[in-house]
């Protein structure tokens, strides 16, 4: 009997990628390379590729965190001598925070680069703001072991600027979560709920998915260390929604009658399946 072959055998594994290539392209040159390379790694790859020499980039992503806070602090300490430890702390979480990450990495196009599972790599993985602001991370965490702080500051230095620039002029150093809820009363009425959706990792090193809904309908997700850093992500993304929807030419906000509210159960199984 002739043995059936799946559809997707046919389909070639990712390798790994060239890394000269990618240091050429993000204008680097690492001593070590093997750190890009973990780096670059997603840990939706090792998943299909338990052999991989390599491990994921989560361990990277977890320093690389703390070596943003801290570079970014120095900076704003520096740039803004009067100002107070709140404004302070705002303009560092406005930042540091999972959108302007992401869009730091879509501007040296980090994505490009990615080490990802099949399934991650056709769901979109390249472009979504989780796994570019943890790539973006480990990128940082990697730089910072390979080649030192100062080094850090040159590569990201020229990124923040003008980020701090756009959200000094758009107030975007607001509370994400605060913001989403005057959207949200203001334009339809309903106060935003969020949920745990996942957790995952071990205890010192807790990853959670936590998502925002209105009236039943869900506008956004987010991953951090913890539930509200979480939560701030998913309201910064429900924030991009809401605003093109209240931008389009012809707006129609969904009614709660023809979303129902997801269960527990159904935003788990959803969120494994992503």
């Amino acid at each position: 009997m002739e043995k059936e072959v799946s559809p997707l055998s046919s389909i070639p594994l990712p390798v790994p990628m060239d890394i000269s290539t990618a240091e050429r392209a993000l204008v680097l040159d690492f001593h070590d390379e093997s750190l890009l390379q973990r780096a670059l790694t997603h840990r939706s790859y090792l998943n299909e590729n338990p052999d991989y020499q390599y491990e994921d980039n989560e361990r990277l992503e977890f320093l690389g965190d703390a070596v943003l806070d801290f570079v970014v602090g120095g900076y704003l300490y520096d740039r803004f001598p009067d100002q107070d430890e709140g404004t302070l702390t705002s303009l560092r979480a406005a930042l540091v925070c999972t959108q302007s990450l992401s869009q730091f990495a879509d501007q040296i196009r980090l994505g490009d680069h990615l080490l990802l599972g099949r399934g991650e790599a056709e769901g979109g993985g390249r472009r979504r703001p989780a796994v570019l602001c943890g790539a973006f991370e480990a990128l940082i965490g990697a730089l910072y072991l390979d080649q030192g702080i100062e080094q850090v500051r040159g590569f990201t230095l020229p990124l923040f600027e003008p980020a701090l620039e756009n959200i000094l002029q758009n107030n975007l150093d607001r509370d994400p979560k605060s913001v989403l809820q005057e959207l949200s009363q203001a334009y339809l009425g309903h106060t935003p709920r969020y949920q745990t959706v996942s957790t995952r990792g071990p205890d010192h090193d807790k990853r959670f998915t936590v998502a925002v809904m209105i009236n039943g309908v869900i506008y956004g997700r987010g991953e951090g260390r913890s539930k509200q850093a979480s939560a701030q992500a998913a309201a910064a993304e429900a924030i991009e929604q809401l605003e093109a929807m209240l931008n389009a030419p012809i707006v129609r906000v969904p009614e709660g009658a023809e979303f129902e509210m997801p269960s527990s159960e159904e935003l788990v199984t959803a969120e494994q399946e992503r």
